[in-house]
């Protein structure tokens, strides 16, 4: 099949590329790099006058116009590349706003995709217009909406979930469900708010290469050792604030058995390389399921902090840990800490049960098989 993904978020379509191609397939990667992590697209996009007094002109012309100095700029970069981006058999969005773009001009590149091209599918990975707006209906449902709630983040900062409650990003997922050919869900968080929707095609895990990861059976010789790697951008969404806390308890209630390691928006290349020693990683508090940072330290055979609530237990039929469930919760939380630096055997069994777990469930080719059989057996 010729394939085009579009959009990257913590290496997911990356990976996936990477699994299309060892089955076969001939994939072209079209966006932006996430961010400062900076990872590799065939197709780059560049996010322009989104920063400094650029910024501050863009948003002050917005007020005054209604006229989005960026989404223009998108718009013309996609006119540059677009005959590159036609006669695909299938491509898929990473996300309902994967440009970027206001909706208005995000539904022009949008319209010129599906008028040439076989099939779309779209992914809800990320916030979208059903996630955000269960999320707000069901505010007792973990998620990044819930710091919101409770005041840590302020409707600016919260501007890139608010926005899917919006009547034109409403107009952008209309227009959307309208054409694709189905949605899919790479995890837990996002497979939950779908169930029932006519167009949902089911989850389909994150895929992670397993070749690419070298196992490292975790050994326990001197200090126990911490790592948080902090994005600043999405720092209390991911409950980092009270990982952070739960750090400073833990520094002080195993001053000789613990080394703690804290790091901040490192480029990806940069931050994998820092927490190779570590025992521990700390992820995320407001998930149900595993991203792509925790899947990857997991297939190291690291003992992750992250989401693993019932639902995901139950999904994959879970007898035994595989990581370790955080909450938002500081007392659960040092509770959960505290029992496996006093456990180091635990810590070893679980690392090693995370890295098959990652190879049985998440295998990038494994997981590249199951998008080709979505992908050539929907039609709409």
């Amino acid at each position: 099949m010729n394939i085009l993904l579009i959009g990257e978020y913590s290496r997911l379509h990356n990976s996936l590329k990477e699994g299309l191609e060892a089955l076969g397939h001939k994939v072209v990667h079209l966006g932006f790099q996430d961010g400062f992590k900076q990872y590799p697209v065939d197709l780059p996009l560049e996010k322009k006058w989104d920063q400094g007094w650029r910024k501050k002109c863009k948003v002050a012309l917005y007020k005054l116009t209604g006229f989005d100095f960026s989404s223009y700029l998108t718009y013309q970069q996609f006119v540059r590349i677009q005959d590159q981006c036609m006669n695909f058999d299938v491509v898929q969005l990473i996300n309902e706003n994967s440009f970027y773009c206001q909706p208005n001009t995000e539904i022009k590149i949008l319209s010129y995709l599906f008028a040439h091209n076989k099939k779309v599918f779209l992914l809800s990975c990320g916030d979208d217009y059903i996630n955000v707006n269960y999320c707000f209906d069901h505010p007792e449902y973990k998620s990044a909406v819930q710091p919101y709630l409770d005041g840590k983040i302020s409707k600016k900062a919260f501007n890139g979930v608010l926005k899917f409650k919006q009547k034109n990003f409403k107009k952008l997922h209309d227009f959307l469900y309208q054409h694709i050919q189905g949605v899919l869900a790479t995890d837990i968080d996002y497979h939950l708010p779908l169930l029932g929707h006519p167009l949902y095609l089911g989850l389909h895990p994150n895929p992670v290469n397993v070749d690419k990861i070298a196992y490292q059976p975790l050994e326990i010789e001197g200090k126990i050792c911490l790592f948080l790697g902090i994005n600043t951008q999405s720092y209390y969404k991911k409950g980092l604030d009270v990982f952070e806390t739960a750090l400073e308890i833990i520094k002080q209630k195993y001053p000789e058995q613990v080394e703690i390691y804290v790091t901040t928006n490192l480029p990806y290349t940069e931050y994998i390389t820092h927490y190779v020693k570590a025992h521990i990683i700390l992820d995320q508090a407001y998930a149900h399921d595993q991203g792509y940072n925790a899947l990857e330290a997991m297939a190291k055979g690291k003992v992750v902090f992250t989401g693993a609530e019932p639902e995901f237990t139950k999904q994959y039929v879970l007898s035994k840990a595989v990581n370790c469930n955080a909450t938002a919760n500081l007392n659960q939380l040092v509770e959960a800490l505290s029992y496996v630096i006093e456990n180091p055997s635990e810590l070893i069994s679980i690392g090693e049960r995370a890295r098959k777990f990652i190879e049985k469930e998440h295998h990038y080719q494994k997981i590249a098989s199951l998008y080709i059989e979505t992908w050539q057996h929907t039609n709409r």
